[in-house]
């Protein structure tokens, strides 16, 4: 009975109606400063996206609108973790933590540190660096690391790229030392047919010849006619009749297969017999 007594003395001691009113004021306040980060969010990412598309429609109808996108992905990203910042800001001040004093003295700042923010302001100092240094953009083909694909995005911590399979790939911009990009030069197709030590060479350059003659037009991301190379032993003691060319970034795997398929099907319509194993390659210029 002595307990009960005690903590019904304890429990009557707060004035829960104050309590409460100082609860809901500030579920309240901190709601109508969500709502209005909310609108000011959407409106602003609405206003960012009239003012690029107005742009690229007036004054970059030739130019490199794979930039602009770049630039585009990475002003929203900005905008929205300043947006995030307010927020957490009035919501520790709702909460009553002195946000301005630790700030002033350092608290955050070192903590950030201790957690990690190094990293972030690394990966905010590089991917500032490859905008500026025009290393990639959204939609190039590249390679970064082992990782191969498509930049899709490139943010103020991360630069995502999906590969051939789809996999979405987040890499911090950071550990982004080596890029490889494929979408600003004209692409190499070689092309190795394989023949066997006994067979018509000469015949089958001839197809060859009639084959290039008539393939280039039919796919313009050809940008120079296939050369015959000759024939080329491999390192396996193989032998094969080397083509190339060079297309536009991106076109070369295309262009390669059916490059091979038509001197495939060629060579086998003139009754001539080739070993079973190919192989292709393609590189930068």
């Amino acid at each position: 009975m002595l307990l009960t007594s005690h903590f019904y003395s304890f429990i009557q001691h707060f004035d829960w109606q104050k309590i409460g009113e100082q609860i809901a004021s500030t579920v309240f306040q901190l709601l109508l400063v969500s709502v209005g980060l909310l609108l000011v969010n959407w409106l602003g990412k609405k206003i960012i996206r009239h003012l690029f598309k107005q742009y690229k429609a007036t004054k970059l109808v030739n130019g490199n609108t794979n930039r602009i996108d770049t630039i585009f992905t990475l002003i929203l990203n900005i905008f929205s973790y300043t947006v995030l910042f307010f927020w957490i800001y009035a919501l520790l001040s709702f909460l009553g933590v002195p946000v301005g004093t630790l700030i002033a003295g350092a608290g955050i700042f070192s903590l950030a540190l201790g957690l990690g923010a190094q990293g972030f302001v690394s990966d905010i100092v590089t991917g500032a660096f490859i905008l500026m240094e025009e290393q990639i953009n959204v939609g190039d083909a590249v390679k970064i690391g082992t990782i191969e694909g498509t930049v899709s995005a490139i943010g103020i911590r991360t630069t995502q790229v999906i590969s051939a399979d789809g996999t979405l790939n987040f890499i911090p911009n950071r550990n982004i030392t080596i890029v490889s990009n494929k979408s600003r030069h004209e692409m190499r197709a070689l092309v190795q047919i394989p023949i066997f030590p006994d067979s018509p060479i000469d015949e089958i350059n001839n197809v060859i010849k009639n084959v290039n003659q008539t393939i280039t037009s039919q796919f313009p991301a050809i940008t120079q006619s296939p050369t015959n190379l000759g024939t080329v032993p491999l390192p396996d003691g193989k032998l094969v009749i080397q083509v190339v060319t060079f297309t536009q970034p991106g076109e070369q795997s295309t262009v390669q297969h059916e490059l091979l398929s038509a001197y495939l099907k060629a060579i086998s319509d003139a009754n001539i017999t080739l070993p079973t194993i190919y192989r292709t390659d393609s590189t930068t210029q």
